[in-house]
């Protein structure tokens, strides 16, 4: 059995996020009596092989499962494991509240409030009514309407956001984390059509993450009925996290960028874009998800977490 509590924030956190996918959790439920290979996993829960991979690896990260490379007919083939069979989370100690208790601020963006933009098509955006701009029109982006944007797409270049940071005065910052739920642009979809997707916070590049794939081979599980069974339907939720040593990608270090590169005592505000690099080896666009498109309920959501001026002395 695996035992959670408050003692190990830091691993209740690691444990929470690997179980907060469905996908994941129906992994767990596979390997309850056998072990399977990634391909055998893909075949039973119909998901792409690139997308079991990806929450393989974070079900492994969580120590919630074990992979062996084995011998296979071609090459090798990664067998899982599960490490437990039960999981108990304590939430009921009692403890009172040390000093210098982290605080959370939590802002959620929805993705058409974009202060700034520079695309290049294919591009478009869409609502759960309808199609809001004419496609491929990068001039579009612009009009007005593009605030009530539930699913944003384009190939080339960038949309950029300014998010608040109300957070008291002198507090100490202790990590800043960013989701969302994203994958690439292809024509129609192509679950195989890699894209290198960079996350820049106040104009410094934090880090740049692989997308797979335009996955279109399923219904988003949010889509609208009057979106198109050919097109885009659903992405990865990407979580990114810049803490006092480094950046990571769903608790994978991706660089050595830190929080006191982002200059964020200097301003009530955080400047995220996200865009394709002019000389990025794979210039696969991008699709960002709103709350009523893809997988995952959510716009574009940002915690920092922190210990007020008062607490830190």
């Amino acid at each position: 059995m695996l035992e959670l509590n408050f003692d190990d924030p830091e691993k209740l956190v690691t444990v929470a996020h690997a179980l907060s996918t469905r996908s994941r959790v129906d992994i767990l439920r596979l390997l309850v009596t056998k072990n399977l290979n990634v391909i055998e996993i893909s075949e039973q829960l119909k998901l792409p092989v690139s997308t079991v991979a990806n929450n393989i690896r974070i079900l492994e990260a969580a120590k919630l499962i074990n992979t062996e490379l084995l011998p296979a007919s071609r090459g090798a083939m990664k067998v899982c494991s599960r490490n437990y069979d039960d999981i108990h989370i304590a939430l009921n100690q009692e403890k009172s509240i040390p000093k210098g208790d982290i605080r959370v601020y939590e802002v959620d963006v929805p993705i058409g409030h974009y202060s700034d933009c520079e695309v290049v098509p294919t591009c478009g955006m869409a609502n759960a009514e309808g199609m809001i701009i004419r496609e491929d029109e990068p001039a579009s982006f612009y009009h007005p309407k593009h605030i009530s944007a539930q699913l944003i797409w384009f190939r080339k270049g960038y949309v950029e956001y300014l998010l608040p940071m109300e957070i008291p005065g002198g507090s100490r910052i202790e990590s800043l984390e960013l989701s969302m739920e994203i994958c690439s642009e292809a024509p129609n979809y192509d679950n195989n059509w890699p894209s290198d997707i960079t996350v820049w916070i106040n104009g410094v590049e934090i880090g740049m993450w692989t997308s797979p794939g335009d996955f279109g081979d399923r219904r988003g599980k949010l889509n609208p009925a009057w979106w198109l069974d050919w097109a885009t339907q659903y992405g990865l939720l990407k979580t990114w996290k810049i803490d006092r040593e480094k950046t990571t990608l769903d608790m994978e270090k991706v660089s050595s960028v830190n929080l006191s590169q982002l200059n964020l005592e200097q301003s009530p505000k955080v400047r995220l874009r996200i865009g394709i690099k002019p000389d990025a080896v794979h210039q696969g666009g991008i699709n960002l998800f709103g709350k009523q498109f893809g997988d995952h309920e959510q716009n574009i959501a940002m915690k920092v977490h922190f210990i007020p001026e008062e607490e830190t002395e």
